[in-house]
This record gives structure tokens, sequence and C-alpha cells, in this order.
């Protein structure tokens, strides 16, 4: 196992290029994950991660280091990609819904023997159709989503990384999943059902 973030991070304030270089490899594909889901335009999401990561580096001397590194970055790479967006002025979908006959998300994942081709043909299709959903959500759920069920970080850190109230994040967290079992049950995937 490698040296850990703050022992990276130390060297790195201290000069070390091999330290800034570890932590830009273990980091560069969650930033550019997040960064895509909030543009969703991967060769502008590469160009904002490493806006992000330049960012970072050079505010790397004021970073506390019994902070966690990865939700600091993540902050940096959110409030980059949300400022790149500004720029553009990118419209956004809203995406809220008060239908309590749709169908929870989770009844739509596939059950039975998931090794199977079908399975698989079917986990795959979903798959697509679920990052599909993801990219029409608004920016800030786009986020949220990615931050909690991608990178799988706690509520209180990802509020911290979006600068949000809890309750904030809890809310686009509710309305991104309302929002992403309306677009899947309105592009046919439906719970499946015993004894039909």
């Amino acid at each position: 196992m490698g040296p850990s973030d703050q022992q990276l991070v130390t060297e790195a304030i201290g000069g070390s290029q091999e330290a800034y270089r570890q932590l830009l490899e273990r980091y560069r594909q969650p930033v550019v994950s997040l960064v895509y889901r909030i543009v969703r335009d991967l060769s502008w999401a590469e160009d904002v991660s490493q806006e992000a990561f330049l960012k970072a580096f050079r505010a790397l001397a004021s970073f506390q280091v019994e902070r966690k590194f990865s939700s600091w970055l993540f902050k940096i790479a959110h409030n980059t990609a949300i400022d790149a967006l500004r720029r553009r002025r990118i419209e956004t979908v809203p995406l809220e819904t008060a239908d309590p006959d749709k169908p929870d998300l989770l009844d739509c994942l596939p059950g039975g023997d998931l090794d199977s081709p079908a399975s698989k043909l079917h986990s795959r299709t979903l798959g697509i159709a679920i990052a599909e959903a993801i990219a029409n959500l608004r920016p800030e759920y786009r986020s949220a989503v990615e931050l909690r069920f991608i990178q799988g970080l706690p509520y209180e850190e990802i509020a911290d990384i979006m600068q949000l109230p809890l309750g904030t994040v809890k809310t686009h967290l509710h309305r991104a999943r309302k929002a992403l079992v309306e677009q899947l049950s309105d592009a046919g995937w439906r719970p499946e059902t015993s004894g039909r």
C-alpha cells in the first residue's frame, strides 16, 4: 500500500514533484468523473478537471493536513465545474415530480440469475439508461448523485464539498432519485412484479 494522502500532501507542500504526480494519478479519474457528471462533455470535463487540479495544487499550502484531502479536492472540482457551466450558460432541465404512483428506482433493477447472458444484457442496457437519465438531471442533482452513489461519500461530506446545508443535499438526492425513477419508468423500465 502506498503513502497516505496526508503524507503525499505534506511532501507536495515541501516541493516534491513525485508527490504531486501521485496525487494527480490517484484522483484524476474520480475528479474527471465528478466533473463529467456536471458538464456532460468528456473533453470539456478533462479541461475543467485540469483547471481544478491547478487550482488545488496552487492552494495546497493552505490545505489543513488533518482534513480529508479527497473532500477538499472534490469541493474545488465541483466549484470549478459549476463556474464553467455558468460561463457557458448551459440550460438545465428542471425535474420536479410529484407523482406518487411512479415506481421506486430500486424496483427497476433486475433480479434473478445475474450470471445469465440475458441478465447481463439487461443489466448493461439498464446501466446505459441510468447513465442517460443521470445526464438529464440538473447539475446540482448530478453532482450529489455522483458524490453519493458513485464516489460513495456520506451526506455530511457531500454537504461540505457542495457548500450546502445537509438538508439541501438530502433534498437534492431525493429529487434526483424521484426524477431518475420517473425517467426510467417513462423509458420502459418498470418494476418487475411477481404473479402477473
